[in-house]
C-alpha cells in the first residue's frame, strides 16, 4: 500500500468545485487532487461504483447448488450464490444485527451463512433462518431481517451486479453487444485462468491506462507487434479494411464486425456502458500470444481465423479482447484511495481440455507479461501525479480519446454530487 498526505480541510464543497473547474479545461489530464482526495475517494464509491453495472463472475463458478464466491469492491464483500433452488443471488455480506461479515471463505459451498459474532443464521438464498433469543423480542420477525440483495443481472453467462436498488436496465443496452459477444459461446465457456493483480495506485490510474494506447507502442514491445490499435488509425487503415472484408465470411459469424459505441457519456444510462469494435491483427498474426499464433481450440460459433480481435466494454469498468481461439477479460475495482484490484479471467472453449488442447502458461503469456510492464508503468504514473509540482498535460486526441470520454463522463458524475 502506497501511504499519502491527506488534506485535512478537504470538503464535497471542494470536491465538486474543483471538478467544475477541471471541465473548463478540456482535453487536459485531470489534477492531482482527484487521486489524492479522501473525500472524492468516498464520493466516487457512493455516486460511481455503486451505481455502476459490474462484472463479478460466470456462472461455471457456482455450479451446483450451494456454491458461492465473495466479490470485493472497497470496503465492502458481496456474496454471489446458487441457492438450494438453483437460483443465483447477489447479497450483501453483513450479518442484519450487528454487521459482522457472515462469511470469509473467498469460495465454496454452503447450505447456510453463519454469522460468527451472535450465530445468526441465514439460508443461501439470504433468508434469515435463526436468531438466537431474539423470538423474546416484541415486534421481531425473521421475516424483516433477511441479507440486503443486490441487483443482479445474467447475459451470456457472466454474472453483473448493481448495488444501486434503482440501478437502469443493463441487459437491453447489452443486446446491441450481443451477435458479437455470443460468437464466442461465453456461457458454455471454461474459465481457464484468473488472474488478480493489486496495484499499489489509484483506481483511475490503473483505468485510464487501459482506456488509451498511447503507451503501447514504448511500453508494450510484445503487444505492439500483434495489434494494430497501437498505432494511428489512418495508418493501419488497408489492414483493418481487408480484415473486415472477410470477417463474416472466415468467422461464420454474420455481422461480427459490426461496431457499436455507448460508452460514458454516450452510454443508455449511467453505469450502463456497452460497445464493441473489430480491429486487426498484423499481417502472419493470429491471436494474442507470444508468437501470434493459436493457443487453444476456436472459440464458440467461430469457425476460422479472420486475423481480427474483438474489443468489448460491457459497464464503466469491464472490457474484453477476444481472439479467435481465446477471451481475456479485465476488470478494475477500487479497493482504497491507492489500491486496485487489477482482475483478468482467460477464457476457452468449454471442451477445451488443459494440457491437451491448450497449455496454460502459452494461453496467459502475453496478457500476463503485459499487465506486469501496466503495473510497472502505472506505479511511475502514480508517484509522478502525486508530485506537488505535477502539472496535467493535454491528452493526444486520438490515442487517447477513450481516456478522455471517461474523464468527461467522470466529472459530470462528481460535479453533480449533492452537498447536503
Amino acid at each position: 500500500m502506497k501511504f499519502i498526505a491527506t488534506d485535512v480541510s478537504d470538503t464535497k464543497q471542494k470536491m465538486v468545485d474543483m471538478a467544475t473547474i477541471q471541465q473548463g479545461k478540456p482535453g487536459f489530464a485531470i489534477d492531482p487532487y482527484f487521486y489524492r482526495s479522501h473525500v472524492t475517494y468516498q464520493a466516487e464509491l457512493e455516486n460511481i461504483i455503486f451505481k455502476s453495472w459490474l462484472y463479478a463472475g460466470h456462472i461455471s463458478q457456482i455450479a451446483k447448488k450451494g456454491d458461492f464466491f465473495l466479490f470485493d469492491i472497497g470496503e465492502d464483500s458481496i456474496i454471489i450464490c446458487r441457492d438450494n433452488k438453483g437460483q443465483i443471488r447477489a447479497m450483501h455480506n453483513i450479518c442484519r444485527h450487528r454487521g459482522a461479515r457472515v462469511c470469509e471463505e473467498a469460495h465454496g459451498n454452503r447450505r447456510s451463512f453463519v454469522c460468527p459474532y451472535h450465530g445468526w443464521g441465514y439460508g443461501n438464498d439470504g433468508k434469515l433462518k435463526a436468531a438466537r433469543d431474539m423470538h423474546n423480542v416484541d415486534g421481531f420477525s425473521v421475516d424483516d431481517y433477511a441479507l440486503k440483495s443486490v441487483k443482479l443481472i445474467i447475459f451470456q453467462g457472466m454474472i453483473y451486479i448493481n448495488c444501486d436498488p434503482d440501478a437502469p436496465d443493463f441487459e437491453k443496452p447489452l443486446s446491441n453487444i450481443a451477435t458479437q459477444l455470443g460468437a464466442y459461446d461465453l456461457e458454455n465457456a471454461k474459465v481457464a485462468e484468473a488472474k488478480t493483480y493489486r496495484i499499489n495506485a489509484n483506481w483511475k490510474l490503473c483505468l485510464e491506462n487501459y482506456l488509451e494506447c498511447y503507451h503501447c507502442a514504448s511500453s508494450h514491445q510484445h503487444y505492439a507487434k500483434l495489434h494494430t490499435l497501437q498505432a494511428l488509425a489512418h495508418k493501419v487503415k488497408p489492414i483493418n479494411e481487408a480484415m473486415w472484408a472477410r470477417a463474416d465470411e472466415v468467422t461464420g459469424v454474420t455481422g461480427i464486425a459490426k461496431e457499436y459505441y455507448g460508452y460514458y457519456n454516450d452510454s443508455a444510462a449511467f453505469g450502463a456502458c456497452s460497445y464493441h469494435s473489430r480491429y486487426a491483427l498484423y499481417e502472419g498474426f493470429q491471436s494474442g500470444s507470444k508468437g501470434g499464433q493459436p493457443v487453444a481450440p476456436l472459440m464458440g460459433h467461430i469457425k476460422g481465423y479472420d486475423g481480427g480481435a474483438g474489443d468489448f466494454q460491457m459497464g464503466p469498468l469491464t472490457f474484453m479482447l477476444n481472439y479467435p481461439d481465446h477471451c481475456v477479460l479485465y476488470r478494475f475495482i477500487p479497493r482504497s484511495i491507492t489500491e486496485t484490484d487489477m482482475e483478468l479471467v482467460w477464457y476457452v472453449n468449454g471442451d477445451a481440455v488443459e494440457g491437451i488442447d491448450y497449455i496454460k502458461d502459452d494461453l496467459t503469456w502475453l496478457w500476463h507479461e503485459t499487465s506486469l510492464e501496466d503495473e510497472f508503468i502505472i506505479l511511475r504514473n502514480s508517484e509522478g501525479v502525486n508530485s506537488h509540482f505535477f502539472e496535467p498535460g493535454p491528452y493526444h486526441p486520438e490515442h487517447e480519446s477513450t481516456c478522455y470520454e471517461f474523464i468527461t463522463w467522470y466529472l459530470k458524475a462528481l460535479s453533480q454530487v449533492k452537498l447536503s
